[in-house]
C-alpha cells in the first residue's frame, strides 16, 4: 500500500513525539464517553481472541483487556506503542506491538476485531483491501465492530460515515443492528462474520 493510499505511521510518530495524547484520549469527555459506548455496545460480553490495530496510548486497550482473554493490539507509532504498553503493563494477556495495518498483520484468527478512529486514513481502495483482510482473519462467526468520529479533518481521506458504509458493503459481514449507535459526533456499527 503506497502512502497515497493510507497516511505513513511517521505522520502519526511526528504527533505523538510532540504531544503523548494528541488528542486527548486519556482525558477529553468526548474520548471517554465514546469508550464507554464501544465497550457497552460490544456484541458479547467475553472474547477468546481480539484485536486492535491502531490502539494508539492504549485507552480503549485497556478497557478491551477486561473482554478479552487475549487481546493484541498494534500501532505505527512506536512512542504512542511504549505509552500503550505502559498503560496496559498489568495485563498479561495484551501483546501490544508496533506496526500499520495492513502491511504488518498479526497472526492468526480472531472473534473480534475492533476499528477505532482508523478507517478515514485510508482511500476507499485500501480501506476495502483492509476490511477484506479482517474479514480472513474473523473466525467464523466473529465480530467487527468499528467506531468513528462523523466530523471532518485535513487529514482524512473518507469521513466516518463513509468508513461504515465501505465496512458493510461486504456479503460475508452480517449488520448487528443491536449493536448500532449513532450520535452527531460519532458512528459506532457492528458486524458479524
Amino acid at each position: 500500500m503506497t502512502e497515497a493510499e493510507q497516511l505513513p505511521g511517521s505522520f502519526f510518530e511526528d504527533l505523538y513525539r510532540r504531544d503523548n495524547d494528541p488528542w486527548n484520549f486519556a482525558t477529553d469527555p468526548y474520548e471517554q464517553h465514546r469508550y464507554d459506548v464501544t465497550i457497552t455496545q460490544l456484541p458479547r460480553a467475553a472474547y477468546a481472541r481480539a484485536f486492535e490495530p491502531a490502539c494508539s496510548i492504549g485507552a480503549l486497550t485497556e478497557r478491551l483487556a477486561a473482554r478479552c482473554e487475549s487481546l493484541v493490539a498494534t500501532d505505527a507509532a512506536p512512542t504512542a506503542v511504549a505509552e500503550a504498553r505502559r498503560r496496559c503493563q498489568r495485563f498479561r494477556h495484551v501483546d501490544i506491538s508496533c506496526g500499520a495495518v495492513p502491511s504488518v498483520w498479526p497472526a492468526g484468527r480472531f472473534d473480534l476485531i475492533v476499528l477505532s478512529e482508523l478507517g478515514y486514513y485510508f482511500t476507499p481502495p485500501a480501506l476495502e483491501r483492509l476490511r477484506d483482510k479482517v474479514i480472513d482473519s474473523l473466525e467464523p462467526g466473529g465480530d467487527l465492530l468499528a467506531v468513528h468520529w462523523r466530523g471532518t479533518s485535513t487529514d482524512h481521506k473518507l469521513s466516518g460515515d463513509e468508513v461504515h458504509r465501505i465496512l458493510g458493503d461486504s456479503p460475508a459481514l452480517q449488520p448487528l443492528p443491536a449493536q448500532s449507535h449513532v450520535e452527531d459526533a460519532f458512528r459506532l456499527e457492528a458486524w458479524r462474520k
